[in-house]
């Protein structure tokens, strides 16, 4: 893995802290996407959003983890060549641990989801990222998103074409992140998240595919 994917890795959190701390960006994207006459956002219970975004996309993403998960525990078992042992594995454990890390995360965040907000018809205060909550509010556990997440390890299948095909493993790690900011882009009109949430679950999966594909390269040079 070249040294700009690692720079890019490291310089990234610093602007996504710029980005929600001493920007609107958040909040401004969603008044566009709320309706201040319905006091609602309209696409919240829309077909394309709830039904297809929320829940078939996300069924089809868990089993093609499934099945990601199930090749590469196989291929423990009745080991192969080493390049498909180490690409299963990148997949297998991505589609285990991108989730997993997005959703612990979570449950340590304090910032609320928009539709929570007094902003937008909620009852909570909106803080950013660096804020405290203030005293008896209770965490609002909404970044990173996790809906994304359901979609983002699969930034991991860009191993396949590695270590012959580097543009083309590129290609497919943008092609990825672009469908897990599609997801998240369906969530964030429905008030479910802003885009930062987005953008951390993004850089999170992309460390953690980084992170194993060092890892398990290295093991197989030693």
């Amino acid at each position: 893995l070249g040294g700009a994917v690692f720079a890019a890795l490291a310089l990234t959190p610093l602007f996504l802290v710029w980005l929600g701390t001493y920007t609107s960006v958040d909040l401004a994207l969603a008044d566009a996407m709320f309706d201040r006459q319905l006091a609602a956002f309209p696409w919240r219970h829309a077909w394309l959003t709830e039904q297809f975004g929320h829940v078939i996309l996300k069924r089809a993403f868990t089993a093609i983890a499934v099945v990601f998960i199930a090749l590469a525990m196989w291929d423990w078992a009745r080991p192969t060549s080493w390049l498909r042992r180490f690409r299963l594995r990148v997949v297998g454990l991505s589609a285990i641990l991108v989730p997993a890390a997005v959703s612990l995360l979570k449950q340590a965040s304090v910032s609320h989801c928009p539709w929570d907000l007094e902003r937008y018809g909620g009852i909570e205060p909106y803080v950013r990222l660096l804020q405290s909550m203030p005293a008896g509010i209770d965490a609002g556990k909404c970044i990173p998103a996790g809906h994304a997440s359901s979609a983002l390890w699969m930034v991991s299948l860009a191993v396949w074409f590695l270590p012959h095909r580097p543009r083309a493993a590129g290609i497919v790690a943008g092609l990825m992140l672009a469908v897990g900011f599609a997801v998240g882009w369906m969530q964030q009109l429905r008030g479910a998240h802003f885009l930062t949430h987005t953008l951390w679950s993004m850089w999170i999966a992309s460390a953690i595919v980084v992170a194993l594909a060092t890892v398990l390269d290295r093991r197989k040079h030693r």
